[in-house]
C-alpha cells in the first residue's frame, strides 16, 4: 500500500528536497556556500556540511565546476581553500572534495 502510495511521487519529494537544501544549512554553511558560488560561478554543485556538530569547528564542501578542469586534485583544493582563506583560519578543519562535471556528447550522429 505505502509502495502505491508513493509510486509517482517520489519527483515530487526530490523537488521538495532540492527546494529546502538552503533552508536547512546552518548560518556558517550559507556563509561558505556564497563564497565559494561567488568564487566558482561555474560550479554545477556546491555543497556545504558542518560536520562538527554544529559548532561550525570542521565543514565538508563538495564542489563540482568546470574551473577544476586540467589541474590535479591538489591545485583544485588550492584553489578553495584560498577562496576561503579567512574562513579557513578560525577553524579546526576542512574536508575538500572536487570534481569536473562529465561532458555529454552533443554532437549530431
Amino acid at each position: 500500500m505505502l509502495r502505491r502510495l508513493l509510486n509517482g511521487r517520489l519527483h515530487l519529494i526530490s523537488r521538495w528536497r532540492g527546494l529546502s537544501d538552503n533552508l536547512a544549512l546552518t548560518e556558517g554553511e550559507l556563509q561558505l556556500k556564497g563564497i565559494l558560488e561567488a568564487r566558482f560561478p561555474k560550479a554545477t554543485l556546491i555543497q556545504v556540511q558542518d560536520v562538527s556538530g554544529g559548532c561550525g569547528a570542521m565543514y565538508q564542501v563538495n564542489i563540482e565546476s568546470e574551473d577544476f578542469a586540467g589541474k590535479r586534485t591538489l591545485q583544485q583544493h588550492r584553489m578553495v581553500t584560498q577562496a576561503l582563506a579567512e574562513e579557513v583560519k578560525q577553524m579546526h578543519g576542512l574536508r575538500i572534495s572536487t570534481s569536473v562535471p562529465e561532458k555529454t556528447d552533443t554532437s549530431p550522429r
